[in-house]
């Protein structure tokens, strides 16, 4: 994990129920007489991580379906701390504006970005109740005036829509869809629980999630590439590009597609959570000049 996240150690399960008492009926005590909870129960999940974000980034409310994916909250905060880090590298670190690229029903990146360095957001989302659910989050924790929604009528686009020629970001960020389609998720869950040991003739998925949320035709490679293919359409609109990946697989593809569209530099910054390996691909279309422009007008 990057050295500024909260959640190396183990988890203070005494302190996180203090903030969210509801927690306190999913903790028990394994063999090795350890407390934890059930990793492959749904609603324990998101539990754990409603108790992480009020006790660590005082975030009051923090409600939305059941149905809708939960985010794993040390994962999401690493993917900020690393923003954080490539931004301090090009010397932004005043005034700065993110673009979330899917946002959710969770709203988690624009919560986690502001409580911990107060950026300022804009975030955007195919689907009208993930943008509503995020909205009643904004609202309830009075933070309208720093977190702006956007709702993508194109579920194809993802920054043709929202960018303009006006538009001015230091960084943009995405957890794109794994999955080609529903049957690949069902696949990965079952998978992912026969590991846990709680594989069942019922599946679900312990983070949750809906199809929109989970899956784009094509999968993470062809969403990827319409990210890449889109930025290079808006080059001077946002110093970095940047995006969650997956697979591995992906990045010899990317750096490829962003030769070719004119990036200037391209980065991979190596993610680590316990046994879970990714990878934050990041790029910038701007020339040093242009970046040093960008810098002095700040």
């Amino acid at each position: 994990m990057h050295k500024k996240n909260k959640h190396q150690k183990d988890y203070d399960f005494k302190k996180l129920i203090e903030s969210f008492p509801s927690l306190e009926s999913y903790v028990f005590e394994n063999k090795y007489e350890k407390k934890t909870i059930d990793f492959a129960d749904a609603k324990a999940v998101k539990a754990l991580n409603t108790a992480l974000i009020k006790t660590y980034y005082n975030i009051d409310f923090w409600e939305f379906p059941d149905t809708n994916l939960c985010p794993p909250i040390p994962g999401r905060i690493d993917y900020i701390h690393h923003i954080s880090s490539l931004l301090n590298t090009s010397n932004i670190n005043n005034n700065i504006t993110v673009l979330d690229i899917g946002t959710g029903a969770s709203c988690i990146y624009p919560l986690l970005g502001n409580a911990e360095y107060n950026w300022s957001f804009v975030a955007t989302d195919c689907n009208k109740k993930s943008i509503a659910s995020a909205e009643k989050i904004i609202i309830k924790n009075k933070l309208k005036g720093v977190i702006k929604l956007k709702h993508q009528p194109n579920t194809d686009n993802v920054f043709k829509g929202i960018i303009n020629s006006n538009s001015k970001f230091s960084v943009s960020i995405c957890n794109p869809p794994f999955y080609k389609d529903e049957a690949e998720a069902f696949e990965a869950t079952t998978r992912k629980l026969k590991g846990l040991g709680k594989l069942t003739d019922s599946v679900t998925r312990n983070f949750a999630g809906q199809a929109h949320e989970l899956c784009f035709k094509g999968g993470e490679k062809a969403f990827l590439h319409t990210y890449l293919y889109e930025s290079s359409l808006f080059k001077t609109q946002c110093f970095w590009y940047t995006s969650l990946v997956s697979n591995k697989d992906n990045i010899k593809s990317m750096k490829k597609s962003l030769t070719k569209l004119g990036a200037t530099t391209i980065k991979v910054i190596e993610m680590n959570q316990g046994n879970k390996k990714s990878r934050v691909v990041a790029w910038t279309f701007l020339t040093e000049k242009e970046q040093q422009n960008w810098i002095n007008n700040k």
